[in-house]
């Protein structure tokens, strides 16, 4: 339902120029844009967990990506008592690259297909222990956010759905957009911290 392509990963990034935001090269970079709140801390709840191999400096994106993690995993464990799985937030090009070495089909580190997890937009939920029903519900949670251009869904190789989130997801709660908000409403394939870290599990 929601397949990767090159296409797909040029028009995210031109999106991302568009909206001026920075990548994250190094250290320096994702340590100066978490201080300056430009990256916000993403905090495991009774509804969002986070995988264990991703490190405190880790745990950051834009904060219109946060928003939407707490909209879906909120409306998530209203129906279904569970909370969803974060495997992969913010990274750096460094990191990337390492990735890259480890998984063929991870994105670049640079360059118009360069993967958008280096500007924060971007989570990979973790598919895996979703019963058939739930992912069935998360993907028409998706669908009309998709619609209108807030979010970018992209079902990969591996057990995660990538999910790019644009800055227009902050302005969803607009007068116009409230009555119509949903109740319960990638980069093709790459490697994860898990990969890194022990080669095992998310990736774009």
């Amino acid at each position: 339902m929601f397949p990767g392509s090159h296409d797909l990963l040029v028009e995210q990034n031109a999106e991302l120029d568009r909206q001026q935001l920075p990548r994250m090269s190094n250290e320096y970079d994702l340590l100066k844009s978490e201080m300056s709140n430009d990256l916000v801390p993403v905090n495991e709840t009774d509804e969002l967990k986070v995988a264990e191999n991703l490190t405190d400096s880790r745990r950051y994106c834009r904060p219109w990506t946060r928003d939407f993690l707490q909209d879906l995993s909120h409306a998530f464990f209203e129906v279904f008592h569970a909370p969803l799985q974060v495997n992969s937030l913010v990274r750096t090009a460094d990191q990337q690259q390492i990735l890259r070495r480890h998984n063929r089909f991870a994105a670049p580190a640079e360059g118009d297909t360069a993967s958008t997890h280096l500007a924060g937009v971007s989570v990979d939920l973790s598919r895996r222990g979703l019963s058939n029903t739930q992912y069935q519900w998360i993907r028409a949670y998706l669908q009309p956010l998709q619609q209108k251009g807030m979010v970018n869904p992209i079902e990969e190789r591996q057990p995660v759905l990538h999910v790019v989130v644009f800055e227009q997801y902050s302005g969803k709660y607009s007068d116009k957009d409230k009555a119509a908000e949903p109740k319960s409403n990638s980069e093709a394939s790459e490697a994860t911290e898990a990969e890194v870290s022990g080669f095992a599990a998310s990736q774009p």
